[in-house]
């Protein structure tokens, strides 16, 4: 009797399963199976809402705050409107780029494959990962002209430097071989380059000097973006754990996650404390607790995604309030 002949095994097969394994996005996994409903191609509200919106709060709070820290620290000298809205632009194209890259690098991973969250351009399969790439890179390519400009009108040309490794940090927050996004330490990078970087940035094209304003207001606003950080990753911390993603919150755990998600949003808080005893307009920015509490609540006692969602818009919400806040406060 004739042996059954051998059947052909495609070596991108094989090498795709072992890659990626069995998708656990259901869009995903379609776009891989000819036999079923192919994905449809990505329309422009797919790709707005890979930029992510909710996050800009995160880059115009420390432009905000670092600018009226500059106000301060030109006393009498005029301020200089042009240089702030040359810095808002950097912070908002380093934030858009940043999460089309992370869209691009979890979706090649296979990282994507596993969340709950969001459906992401890369993941889904909605768009080729080339066409979420080139566009992340267009992105930090108009922070890099809009950072140029800003050194162009100070005359500070080592701030080249400067925008030159904030590109690289958003670049492999996901990116690269060895994310460090992967490893716990997303919440240092984003306190440093969304947080200190960010406002201490804006107020030295400001004054060509940085205050303590600058500096304690910056360590505000970054421990408000590490909230926003926190409240996404423990929302995925177990299908993070599945991808091999070693967030902050999966590394410690939910629970203790979830104190430090409260430590991150209240600190913040006592620094506008702080800053009222010489500035008395500064307890204003207490009203912006109305959206820092129930955050708070939210994330102690969150069950489901939704929830944690939820508690990541009021988390955006205050740390906008606070950085516009504080910087008016500065400013006026």
């Amino acid at each position: 009797m004739a042996r059954p002949k051998p059947q052909r095994i495609n070596p991108d097969d094989v090498k795709s399963r072992a890659t990626h394994g069995t998708s656990g996005n259901p869009a995903r996994a379609a776009a891989g199976r000819p036999s079923e409903k192919v994905v449809k191609p990505a329309s422009a509200a797919d790709w707005v809402a890979g930029a992510r919106l909710r996050t800009l709060p995160l880059a115009i709070a420390p432009v905000a705050l670092g600018t009226g820290a500059g106000i301060v620290a030109i006393a009498d000298g005029p301020w200089h409107p042009a240089r702030a809205l040359l810095a808002l632009m950097v912070a908002l194209a380093l934030q858009i780029g940043v999460n089309y890259a992370n869209d691009y690098s979890d979706g090649v991973r296979g990282t994507d494959d596993h969340r709950v969250g969001p459906a992401r351009l890369t993941g889904s399969g909605v768009a080729k990962p080339r066409h979420v790439l080139a566009v992340a890179l267009s992105f930090f390519a108009l922070a890099a002209l809009a950072g140029l400009a800003l050194v162009v009108a100070t005359g500070q040309w080592w701030l080249l430097a400067v925008g030159a490794v904030a590109i690289v940090a958003a670049w492999f927050y996901t990116g690269g071989k060895r994310p460090y996004g992967y490893y716990g330490l997303g919440e240092l990078f984003v306190f440093v380059f969304f947080g200190v970087v960010a406002t201490a940035g804006s107020a030295y094209v400001q004054a060509l000097t940085v205050n303590l304003e600058a500096w304690l207001g910056g360590a505000g606003a970054g421990l408000l973006a590490c909230a926003v950080l926190m409240a996404n990753n423990l929302r995925d911390v177990a299908q993070d754990k599945i991808a091999g993603k070693r967030t902050l919150a999966v590394l410690v755990g939910p629970l203790a996650g979830r104190i430090l998600f409260v430590v991150f949003m209240l600190v913040p808080f006592g620094i506008a404390a702080f800053f009222a005893l010489f500035y008395p307009a500064a307890w204003l920015v207490l009203f912006a607790l109305l959206a820092a509490l129930p955050a708070c609540l939210i994330v102690l006692t969150a069950k489901t995604p939704r929830e944690l969602i939820t508690a990541l818009q009021l988390t955006s919400l205050t740390a906008l309030a606070y950085g516009v806040g504080l910087g008016l406060v500065f400013a006026l």
